[in-house]
């Protein structure tokens, strides 16, 4: 009886060992292959035609925005802003008009 008692504790501590090494390893694995897979779904979705249409429709309301701006802090503070949220940004993607924008909120925030 004892025999099967120590036959069924040892069966049960493999069990568990083996259950350990395949939760370790998936893992272990998901930490070598979820940044790469973050990375390509990101790239995916800047790639995305609805991504880039938005961020040109944010521009857009952003210059005229800062045509409307009647105070030297005003235009100040939209240059920054369109400048925070298009840091990063691929600005080839961009019409010629909005790139020229992006150029001028530069200068601005420099000067």
């Amino acid at each position: 009886m004892k025999e099967y008692v120590l036959i069924g504790l040892g069966a049960i501590v493999v069990a568990l060992g083996i259950s350990w090494l395949a939760q370790g390893d998936d893992f272990f694995l998901y930490q070598v292959f979820a940044p790469k897979y973050e990375a390509v779904r990101r790239k995916t979705f800047e790639e995305t035609k609805s991504y880039n249409e938005g961020v040109a429709q944010e521009l857009r309301s952003a210059q005229l925005n800062y045509a409307q701006a009647k105070t030297p802090e005003e235009k100040q503070a939209i240059a920054s802003y369109v400048l925070h949220q298009t840091a990063g940004y691929d600005t080839t993607r961009l019409p010629p008009d909005l790139a020229a924008f992006l150029a001028q909120m530069a200068e601005a925030v420099s000067n």
